[in-house]
This record gives C-alpha cells, structure tokens and sequence, in this order.
C-alpha cells in the first residue's frame, strides 16, 4: 500500500514540516506505483551521517531528483538576497541571461516558467501570498543554506556584518556573487573589493555599495547578469559598455539620470529594467539598435518618450510602463505594431491619446502571444477616493478615451487584464455581454480607478475561466445589479444550457467602491459556484445580498472592513474565516455553523455573537473596551485574544478575584493585551484553563479598584469626577507608562502605596479644584508635595499622550463638523469658532505685570477646541495674537482651511471654508467676522443672529472649560515656570475633549451629516467681503425652515454648559 510506505517516509522527517513539504512535492513528482515510492524510502542518502548541518536529507533527496537544468535553476534561486522583492520574470531573466535552457529563441521563456513551477510543486519555493499568480516565491532558510552549500565552490552569498567577506573574496574566484546590505552606507562592501573576480558571470548587489569616482566594470569581462539594487551607481555607466557578454542589466531604483548613448554596443542585452529610477527621463536613440532585446521595465521611471524607430526591437517578449506618446502626427503606440513576440505589454499615459486611430496602429488584437496587459491613465481620484476638482474631465474627453480604449481589444489568448485611471462612462465594448470573446481566456483581473463608470461591465459574469478580480476605487458605482451576475447560455455541440454567473471565479476584492449603497441578488440567481475568498472594503452597504449566502457555497474565507453601515451578518453555512474591521454599526453575527476564525478590530457595537459552535479562534481588537462582551458566556473558542483598555486588562490580570473572570476562564487559551503608545502588545495577560496558569506584567498595584475612586454608583462617581467611569479608565490607560510607574514613591499618609488609580483622581481633583493644595491633600489623605508631584507628572504626561485629541481635524472629521455647524446653526461649511479667554498665573494677579495668560481657542461645534494658542503676555490684544498664531500661519500659506468650498449661488458664486469671531478680530478670507453698520439689510441681519448663536455657544463652552477645571481659575502653578502652566492648559483643554468623545460618541453619529464632498469644491481666492455679502445672502435665501430645529439642537448641546 502507498499509504504505508508514506508513513515510513514521513517518519524518516523527524517531525520537520519543512522535510515532510518536500517530501511531498517530491513524491508528486513520481508515479503512484510502489516501486517508484519504495526507491524514495529506501534511497542511500536517508543513511548518509555525519553531513553537514545545512544538508537536510529531505531537501537532498529532492535535489538529486531534479534535472540537470532545474538543480542550476535552483541553485541561482539561493543567491537571491531576501531583502528585495524578485518577481517571476525578472528571475527566468537570469535564467535565459545564463545559458540555463537549450532550445529555440521563442521557447526560452517558457522553458523557464516550467522550471519555476516545478520548484513551487516541489516545495523548494513556496509562493508568496501577498502576490497574484504565484509571481513572488520565497525560499524557506534550510533550504537556501543547503542550496548555498552545495554550490560554494562556484557562488557566494554575502551579508553586511559578515567580517570575512573581503578574505573570501581576494582568495577564491566566483562564478556567481550576491551582496546583501541592510545597514547604512558605511556597512557597504566596497567596489574595489571586488575587482579579482575575472571570471564573474553573475553580480546581484542589493542596498549600498560604496562605489567611489574612477570604479568601473572593466574587470568583468565575463559578466553575464548585473543586477544592482538601491545604490550610487552614476560612475559605472561610463565603462558598462565595455561588458561584451552581458544579457542581464538591472538598474534598480538607483540614481542614475540616463543611459549611456554607447549602450547600443552591448549586442547581446536581452534584459534592461530601471525600475524605480525616478531621475532617468527619456532613453538614449541607440537603444533601438540592440536587436536581441527581450525584456525593457520602465516602472516608476520618469521617462515620458521612447525613440523613433523602438518598432525594429521585435524580439521583445515584456514591455512594461511603455509610455504612449504624441508628436506631431507620430504616436509612439505606432512603434508596437511590428513587435508580434510580445507576451506582456503594460502601457501607460494613455490620457496622451488623442486619437484612436493611433491606438490601433498598436495591433494588439494581433499580438497572438500576448499573455498579459495592463493599460493605464493617469488617476483623476483623490486621496478621499473621489474625484480631484482640478483634474476633472469633460465629456468630449470621456468619448475620446473610450474611443481609444475601444481600439486596444487584446487578443484571444489573454489571460491577465489590468485596467487603471480609466475616466470614460463605459468600460470598452469588449468588456460588454455582447463582445467576450476576446477575453475568453482571461483568468486574472484588476481594475483600478474607475472615476466616471457608473456600471460594471456585464460581460465579466460570462467569462469561462475568470478567477480573480479585483475593483479598486469607483466612486461613481452607487447599485450593482443583476446584470452583473446573470446567469448566461453556454453554447456548444450539445444543447444549450445555463450556467452559473463567474463559474471559475474563486477571489474577488471590491475596495473603494464608497457610494456603493445596495448589492441587488435574489436568492435563486445562480453565481459564484466555486467562489472562496471575498473582501469588501470602503462602501455604504447596509446589509449583504440574500443571493451572497445561498448560491457562493464555497465560501470559506469573507474580509469586511470599512463597511460602517453594515449593521448584521448571519446565514452563511459554508464559511470558516470571517475577518471584520472598522464596521462601526456592526451589532450581529449569528448562523455560521462552519466558522472556525473569527478576527474583529474597532467594531465597537457587537453585542450578538451566536450560532458558531465550530468557532476555535475568536480575535476582538477594540482598545477602548472596557469589558469582555457579554456573548463570551454563550460561546466557547479554544483560544481567545484580545487587545483591550489598560482597565480590562487589569480585571483580567486580577484573576478570580476580577470582575470579569466568569467570561474568560472556561476559553482554554487567552492571550490579552493592552496598548502603551506604538506598542499594541506593552502589558499582556496570558491564561492557560488545564492546566491552571496565568501570567501577566500588569503590577499588582494596578489590578486593585483604587482607594479614592471606590464610588458604590455611577451617579456619585460621575458627580465627583465630572466624567464616567468609562472615560476615567481611558484616561488611566493613556497615562500608564513608565513615567507613573513608580508607585512605591507615592503614598498616602498612612504609608499606603497609592494605585494608578488613586494618582489620577488626585490628578484630575488638583486639577477640578480651585481649593488650596493643602486643603485637597487634607481631604484625601497625601502630603501636600504628593498632590503636586503627581499632578505634574500627571499634566506631563498628558500633554505627551493625549495631543491628538487637540489636533486639527483631517478633511472627513471637517466634513462632521461643518455638518454640525450646518445643523445647529445654520452655518453652512463652517469649521469653527475662535474666540479668546485670559487665565491668570495666580490669585494675585496683575495685569501690569502681565500675569494673566491670553488663550486663542478654535471651538468646532461639538463643543471640542481644535487649535489652542497661548499668548506671551497679558496685554496683547486679539488681532496681534491671532497674527503671531499657528492656524493664521497655516492659512496665509494656504493650509488647514483649504479644502471644499460652497456653492452660494446659481451664478455659480461660491465661498470657502472659514471660520467665525467676534469684531475684535480681523475679516479675512478665512474669518468672518460681524457686520458693524447700524442699519443692516435683512440678509446682514440674518448672518449677525446666526453668528451670534454660534459665537455665543462657542464662549459656554470656555466657560464650561473653567467650571470643570477650576485650577484654571484659582492658584494654579505659582511655583513653578511659566512652561508648567502653559502645559497646565493645555492639558485640560485634551481632558475636555477627552470628555466629549468619550461620552457624545453616540449623538455624534446619530447626527445626520450633508454630503459636503458633493456639494463643495475648491476654486482660487475670492473678495473677503463679497463672500460675507454672498454668505449672508446664502443663509436669508435658504429660509428659516431649519430655525426651530438649529434652536432645539443648540439647546441640548449646551443645556450642561448653562
């Protein structure tokens, strides 16, 4: 039986997954008779001892059981440094560039496509699967140091930090050097080192090589194959053609700015690749004269023309970033005409076009070899995924690059199709139901930035062998229909029959489709029959398709992240891995009867989880939860990991004696972490149910519910604190570090140490009050230098950790608070209010002696400060502190109030972003301030009222500020420096909108938000006081239809500030 002498053979491996991989691959290269299997297991070298450590036998056996030209393949594989990525074509490259294969010129590639395939089946290298179609392998360490060891009589492997590389190299002469250099400049080998190698056939040099004036590369007259990766290399182009062998030149990511012109000497380069050589702009007219040519890679290049005459390179088989150019009544698509090898073509700068009678003159429907293309425009999409307003297009620019698009038809044998920046309103009509027969053999497809198509392609559905696609970024795509999962007739010899929708298709990604509102699939549609892997990303669905959970059986792995309408998930009987991210209004998962992985980051409403009785690995990542959920106790995963608050960590820390303990004990592995600044994993618990273990680096001081925050309600707790409990272990979380680690220092008068706990309601009272010190550190027990120490430690600390909750918001987060603005005042594409406040230094104070500081706040309306601004002195008034500020800076050269702007009229008339202040602030671009005549229009008289309200709303919220932080207004840190009572601010004003996030989270996103980013946009700089006019007129046209509901909003959003 087979069965047996494979369990021999396995047994042979020791237990080494890598042996009994290889094994594998080994054993599926044989014939399934016993004695082929019988010949592996009793082989001699299973028996062999005393080998070195990097032969293992397992890798051995495979080895000799390759041919002559896969063990050379194999052995050139090893050299590759693992720091850089080397994809499939670069490497059968070499291959060809060495001689490895003996056959015809147009089969070489093939020959060598065959060998790297039959390493994949072999288990020697494993694909990576970070990449499509296998195109990046890795290969596992044992087995490269076993490959390195056999072939070190010829080839070299070098690694800086090795110290014996330049011994190596002035003794032995190599066949084949590959120099890795992870560090800096200084740790690189110099050139000259390498100058005794005569007889070098093959140099891969990846990161620094100090390569000085006057190196060159006449000392390799055998050079075959150079590859250097991420290096000065400027110097050696003047002696390259003096490299009378070389097939191989890549130049990657170096910083070379040209060719040199005498490179059409170098009659025998087949391969040519300045991937990444930013500097490199056009290519010298000699290139054309180099007739053996096979491969040319312009990725990443700046090169904008190829030369006249490019059509006389006919052995090319890979063009890739071929820029299309115009000159006159020349095209430089014209030049690929003639080139009928072509296998993979990528052309780009498409928009360039003008006429589609050029693009035909490309013949790629022609180009019957032709594998693989990828055309390309230029993107038109923003970072927001939308349109950018300045690269809009007109539509006699849309029916030009679809006429052109149109004419580029590939051919049959197409397998891989990548469509990017394409801004017509139609996909080509090759794509369409009525025209895939030129894609009959597609398998693989990207499409990428597909600014204007409101309609994907029906003909993707009928594609018989289709198995990957990916859409990325179509933001004018709001329904996908039936249309794109019909079922179709298959036609053939024998009578007609219906077929599945994407009968092969096993991955799909559809990312960046952020209008995308409703995915229509009736639960009878037939599609998807073989579908495995789907990620959705970036879209408004609210719920997923009927048809998605009935008819895609094979279902086994689905990614959601970004999907923040999403509100359950449930039904899908046939998938094991379910990965969910940043689904904000996600609240269900039930019926997955299969899953067995379930991973869960920022989903913050998931509070039903049921119906998984296979799961064996649940992942919640939530750093603000506070609390294992509540359906832990209904589910029961073998392992369980968590990245949670400081606070529940500490719970769990505590063991049985922890509130939380019935929710974890019965998981059999948990590993819990907290997060400590970049480091997700700082403080960590990990638990083992049989047998019992638990172990953890969270102090034991922290575990224990401090002394002074031992409240028996909420409502007492939040009465003294002014804030939750919730928002109060945030706040202990974000301090913990090792700057309030040493709590042993820290006590109360009775010699108790006091808990991380304890020192932040000491903290937060020193700050909440306006009492003396001393009577605080009476009424809880410390030493009045414990209150200040821990206070200033506290301020610090803050101030180092929580500035982001101050920062100025990102283009989304503005897009909220004009929404806000909008909807409670009326404001239309406002972004905040500034105002000033003065805060003295002491009871004391004198203004004379400038010992009140002068603060400059921006108040969005969420009540939160977005900039804040102390000023030098007491006496200075609000113009000159506004001028000498941060956001007066940013805005005069055009920042931070830049972005959408509101169309205020049917002339089209429109005004920007902006914010509000009271007269004694300059009017501005980007400030409007009131208007002062005694007698106002009613249009002037409604923009006063509303800018009163906001105002006004604005200054409750300052005072607001100091009634709960009352150190802002009694003593404050008299003994300390000026510095201490800046941070002293600024701290509080992060706690403040600590406070807010943390506890209006929820009327936030219950708040209806307007479509700015549809109805704004960016225009130059207009009249500052035509747009106040403009406004003003704006607000008295749009009516008063919103007034009773802008009362009763502003009302609830400052009620706690009266």
């Amino acid at each position: 039986m087979l069965k047996d002498i494979g369990v021999q053979i396995i047994a042979k491996c020791d237990g080494l997954p890598l042996a009994v991989k290889i094994m594998g691959g080994l054993l599926c290269q044989k014939d399934k008779k016993h004695r082929e299997w019988e010949m592996v297991l009793d082989d001699s070298i299973w028996s062999i001892s005393g080998l070195p450590e990097e032969l293992n036998h397992a890798v051995y056996l495979s080895y000799e059981d390759l041919s002559s030209c896969a063990k050379q393949c194999f052995l050139h594989y090893s050299l590759l440094p693992k720091t850089a990525v080397f994809y499939r074509d670069e490497i059968i490259g070499m291959w060809v560039s060495e001689g490895f294969f003996h056959g015809t010129s147009d089969d070489l590639e093939e020959l060598g496509s065959k060998y790297y395939k039959e390493l994949i089946l072999r288990n020697l290298i494993e694909p990576d699967t970070e990449y499509i179609d296998q195109c990046v392998c890795n290969m596992h360490d044992v087995v490269c140091s076993f490959a390195q060891f056999v072939a070190r009589d010829e080839a070299l492997a070098a690694h800086s930090g090795e110290t014996n590389i330049v011994s190596k190299l002035s003794v032995h002469e190599f066949l084949r050097i590959s120099l890795e250099s992870k560090g800096s400049e200084s740790d690189g080998l110099n050139w000259s080192s390498l100058q005794a190698q005569k007889t070098l056939r093959v140099l891969i040099s990846v990161g620094f090589v100090n390569i000085k004036p006057g190196d060159s590369l006449v000392h390799f007259p055998c050079l075959r194959t150079l590859y250097i990766y991420s290096a000065h290399v400027v110097a050696l182009l003047e002696s390259m053609h003096e490299l009378k062998h070389l097939r191989y030149l890549s130049l990657e990511n170096t910083d070379i700015s040209s060719l040199p012109d005498s490179i059409g000497k170098m009659k025998l380069l087949q391969y040519i690749s300045l991937s990444g050589c930013q500097q490199i702009v056009k290519l010298p007219p000699s290139i054309v004269k180099l007739g053996q040519l096979r491969y040319l890679n312009f990725i990443g290049t700046s090169i904008k023309g190829i030369p006249r005459g490019f059509c006389a390179l006919t052995n090319l088989r890979i063009v890739l970033d071929f820029p299309a150019q115009v000159d006159g009544d020349w095209c430089s698509l014209e030049e690929l005409g003639p080139l009928s090898r072509l296998k993979k073509l990528q052309l780009d700068r498409l928009e360039n076009i003008t006429a589609s009678s050029s693009a035909a003159k490309a013949k790629l429907s022609d180009k019957v070899h032709l594998t693989n293309l990828v055309l390309s425009c230029a993107s038109i999409l923003g970072d927001d995924r939308l349109i950018k307003e300045e690269d809009g297009v007109c539509e006699e620019e849309q029916q030009q690059v679809e006429k052109v698009f149109d004419e580029l038809c590939p051919p049959p044998r197409l397998e891989y199709l990548d469509i990017r920046g394409y801004f017509g309103r139609w996909l080509p009509r090759w794509m369409m139901s009525s025209s895939v027969v030129p894609l009959k053999s597609l398998r693989i497809m990207f499409i990428c930035d597909l600014a204007c198509c409101t309609q994907l392609p029906d003909g993707l559905c009928q594609l018989p062998y289709l198995e990957f696609i990916q859409i990325k970024r179509a933001p004018a795509i709001k329904r996908v229909g039936p249309e794109f999962m019909q079922s179709y007739h298959q036609h053939s010899p024998h009578p007609s029959q219906m077929v599945a929708a994407f009968p092969r298709l096993h991955k799909m990604e559809l990312i960046g489709m952020v209008e995308w509102e409703e995915w229509e699939w009736e639960e009878q549609v037939q599609a998807f029959p073989v579908l495995q892997q789907l990620l959705l990303k970036h879209c408004k669905l609210k719920c997923l398709p009927p048809g998605l959970a009935s008819q895609a059986r094979a279902l086994n792995k689905l990614s959601i992240y970004y999907v923040h309408s999403l509100i359950s998930l449930e039904n899908f009987p046939s998938l094991v891995e379910l990965y969910l991210g940043d689904n904000l209004d996600l609240e269900m998962i039930t019926n997955l009867p299969r899953l067995q992985k379930l991973t869960t980051e920022n989903c913050p409403k998931l509070k039903v989880l049921e119906g998984v009785p296979a799961l064996q690995r649940l992942v919640l990542s939530y750093n603000d939860m506070e609390t294992i959920p509540e359906y832990m106790g209904g589910i029961n995963p073998r392992h369980l990991e968590l990245y949670c608050s400081l606070a529940l960590l500490a719970s769990m820390a505590a063991g049985q004696s922890g509130h939380v303990w019935e929710k974890f004990s019965h998981v059999e592995h948990v590993k819990a972490y907290a997060r400590e600044g970049d480091n997700s994993r700082k403080w960590y618990v990990f638990y083992t149910a049989k047998p019992y273990s638990l172990e953890t680096n969270v102090s034991h001081f922290f575990m224990s519910r401090g002394t002074l925050t031992s409240f028996e309600g909420a409502q007492r707790f939040e009465s003294f604190f002014k804030m939750t409990r919730k928002t109060f272990s945030y706040i202990c979380s974000l301090v913990m570090g090792p700057s309030m680690e040493d709590m042993n220092s820290y006590t109360f008068v009775d010699g108790r140490v006091l808990s991380l706990e304890d020192r932040v309601a000491v903290a937060l009272r020193r700050l909440q009050s306006s009492e003396p010190t001393e009577s605080i550190a009476s009424s809880v027990g410390v030493n009045e230098s414990i209150i200040l120490l821990v206070t200033e430690r506290f301020v610090d600390t803050v101030c180092e950790r929580a500035d982001h909750h101050t920062g100025w918001p990102d283009c989304s987060e503005k897009d909220e608070i004009k929404s806000k603005f909008d909807k409670i005042h009326n404001m239309h594409n406002c972004c905040g209010v500034i105002c000033t406040t003065h805060i003295p230094f002491g009871p004391n104070c004198n203004h004379e002696k400038n010992d009140i500081a002068v603060i400059q706040f921006i108040v969005d309306a969420t009540k939160r400060f977005r900039n804040i601004w102390l000023g030098p002195a007491g006496s200075m008034n609000k113009s000159s502190l506004l001028k000498d500020s941060e956001i007066f800076k940013e805005c005069a050269k055009g920042g931070w109030l830049n972005g959408n702007k509101l169309k205020v009229a049917l002339d089209g008339s429109e005004v920007g972003e902006y914010i509000i202040g009271d007269a004694g602030y300059p009017l501005l671009p980007w400030l409007l301030t009131p208007y002062q005549e005694e007698e106002l229009s009613d249009s002037k008289a409604e923009f006063n009222r509303r800018h009163s309200a906001a105002t006004t709303s604005a200054l409750k919220v300052l005072t607001r500020l100091k009634d709960t932080w009352q150190y802002l207004q009694g003593e404050m840190l008299c003994p300390f420096n000026p510095y201490s009572l800046d941070k002293v601010i600024y701290a509080c004003c992060m706690l403040h909108n600590i406070v807010i996030e943390m506890e209006d989270d929820a009327a936030m996103l219950s708040t209806k938000r307007r479509n700015y980013s549809k109805e704004v946009r960016q225009i130059a700089k207009e009249d500052v006081v035509r747009a106040r006019d403009m406004l003003s007129q704006h607000f008295l046209d749009s009516g008063s239809s919103k007034l009773g509901e802008e009362e009763d909003e502003a009302a609830s959003l400052t009620r706690t500030d009266e």
